[in-house]
């Protein structure tokens, strides 16, 4: 896939971590990690690089927690949403949404140099699925995080903002 899912499916979107059409964004970019996001062992992955600017610093040389946060959140939430689009088969992934999510800052992440975040199904249920993911720093695990995401439908406030 040389599009990111976001660029693929959510061009318009306006989100502050992943919104392609978000000019102030952080504009990440996620891609599964195998074809069809599922690996050889059967888990499923999501994979991106971010590379933090300079008005992204908590202290110099630091990044701050909440783009971490943000980061984390987003990519866990496009792992949902594409694991939802291949298991059920969709040709476009579900809108879903975070129910919660907790983010562990395990050591200060460096701002000077690019970022990389993973996400991988833990759970899986009809309509949520549990999700674990981490950020690295020249691959030092930095910063971790596990929530729940939903897919929503019609009714919800959040539907069709993708």
């Amino acid at each position: 896939m040389s599009e990111s899912l976001q660029e693929r499916y959510a061009r318009e979107s306006i989100c502050f971590g992943c919104g392609p059409a978000n000019p102030e964004g952080l504009r990440l970019c996620s891609f599964p990690a195998a074809e069809g996001g599922h690996d050889p062992d059967g888990s499923y992955e999501v994979i991106a690089e971010w590379t933090p600017g300079p008005n992204h610093r908590s202290f110099p040389g630091i990044l701050n927690g909440g783009i971490i946060g943000t980061l984390l959140d987003c990519q866990c939430n496009w792992c949902a949403a594409h694991y939802f689009m291949r298991t059920r088969g969709l040709d476009h992934p579900p809108v879903t949404v975070t129910a919660e999510y907790t983010v562990r800052l395990r050591k200060p992440t460096p701002s000077d140099a690019p970022v990389q975040l993973r996400a991988r199904i833990a759970e899986a249920g009809e309509r949520k699925v549990v999700v674990e993911a981490e950020l690295l720093s020249g691959g030092e695990r930095t910063a971790t995080c596990s929530g729940t995401f939903v897919a929503i439908g019609e009714r919800h406030l959040a539907y069709g903002t993708r």
